[in-house]
């Protein structure tokens, strides 16, 4: 598609370029634009949940090299609200695609830009943080209209986009890895995973694990967590404000720890947030698969894959009985949390990292520990988990 499209964004900055994907119609899309510094990994990111509500630039200067696959995907449909790449690849290289980025998205209605200088427009979000932004292709309108159709879009602090991602009902998950499972086979172990934008690799790695799990919507009551009676309490990832998620943090005040408890991503911070601890908007957040993280129990350092625009403050641990484990090493962000004396742990990161990093894997592992023993997550347990992740086969 050669037709004009441009990327406005609040502080009056307009991006030129041509479209790609869903063709809108009317004035123009909006969405917070923040950026991805991943070299691989389009598809999954574009089908995060956690991206709902955002438009998405690739830092990478090529996308849609590879096509799209079946597989791939971590949800049943792209999450963007928009998608801005430097140049779009014009013909796919993968036996196992079975279509290309723009018809994809072209079919899912999500718009895109390329042929814009994404180096500067990172820079501006580096510089100025995540910015609201519009993709016209709306001749009609004049860049201040556009501008203004920005400005009048709504900010991400306060709002509440889990509900949006988040199922409907309570189902099983049986898909597991494309691997041995770690558990000869032998499902154990009831996981309850609250669903707040949950990726499909999360799911997969705790049925790996021997886990039989149940994804359920993320507003299910303390009531009826107790009446399922499950061994173990999972809070997945998802979009926008953790604070306005309010009866997932009602919920866990009264429950968490009574289960054993993991929280990754978004439910890392919903969970610090049910124990008393507060959380603060990033400047333009952590993006990639390839950020460094410190696990401060074991000393190691781990490349870890993130996405999240809103923080934990680490200082506001020491009053609820819980401390650091791990630390992001590019900015000293919280990167991960345990309760001393609740077998409760959670990370900012992805540990299921699809399609990679793999380093942190490891923390499935410690959350079917925390099951088995129900009792708090300690620095052996993680040295141990750790240790046999490195010697599993690939």
């Amino acid at each position: 598609m050669n037709h004009p499209a441009r990327l406005a964004l609040e502080d009056g900055t307009v991006f030129t370029g041509r479209a790609f994907g869903g063709c809108d119609t009317g004035p123009g899309v909006a969405g917070e634009v923040v950026f991805n510094t991943a070299m691989t990994g389009y598809q999954e990111a574009i089908t995060d949940p956690s991206y709902a509500g955002q438009i998405l630039t690739f830092t990478a200067p090529m996308m849609g090299n590879y096509g799209v696959c079946r597989e791939d995907s971590e949800s049943r449909r792209p999450q963007v609200a928009g998608v801005v790449v430097r140049e779009l690849a014009r013909r796919r290289s993968n036996h196992r695609a079975v279509t290309d980025l723009s018809d994809w998205l072209a079919e899912a209605g999500v718009p895109g830009v390329q042929g814009i200088d994404t180096r500067a427009l990172v820079r501006r979000l580096r510089i100025g943080g995540a910015m609201r932004g519009v993709i016209s292709l709306d001749a009609s309108r004049s860049d201040a209209e556009v501008v203004e159709l920005a400005l009048g879009s709504p900010v991400m602090s306060g709002r509440n986009l889990v509900a949006a991602v988040s199922p409907d009902r309570t189902s099983g998950w049986n898909e597991a890895l494309d691997v041995t499972s770690s558990s000869g086979g032998q499902r154990r172990w009831r996981v309850l995973a609250l669903d707040c934008g949950a990726k499909h690799n999360i799911l997969r790695h705790l049925v790996q694990r021997g886990c039989e799990v149940t994804v359920a919507p993320h507003d299910l009551t303390a009531g009826r967590i107790r009446e399922l009676g499950p061994d173990g309490l999972f809070l997945s990832n998802g979009p926008g404000d953790p604070a306005a998620v309010t009866q997932t943090i009602e919920t866990l005040r009264e429950i968490a720890g009574e289960i054993p408890t993991f929280g990754i991503c978004l439910g890392h911070q919903l969970l610090g947030l049910a124990l008393g601890a507060t959380a603060y908007k990033l400047k333009f957040g952590h993006r990639g698969t390839n950020q460094p993280v410190r696990n401060l129990l074991t000393g190691r350092i781990e490349i870890t894959s993130q996405n999240h625009g809103f923080c934990l403050d680490a200082e506001s641990l020491s009053g609820i009985d819980c401390e650091a484990t791990h630390v992001n090493l590019n900015d000293g962000t919280l990167a991960g949390f345990r309760h001393r004396t609740r077998p409760i742990f959670a990370v900012q990161h992805h540990p299921e990292a699809s399609p990679g990093p793999h380093d942190s894997a490891y923390l499935f592992d410690c959350f079917v520990h925390l099951m088995a023993t129900r009792r708090p997550l300690d620095a052996e347990t993680m040295r141990q988990a750790q240790a046999a992740g490195e010697t599993a086969p690939a």
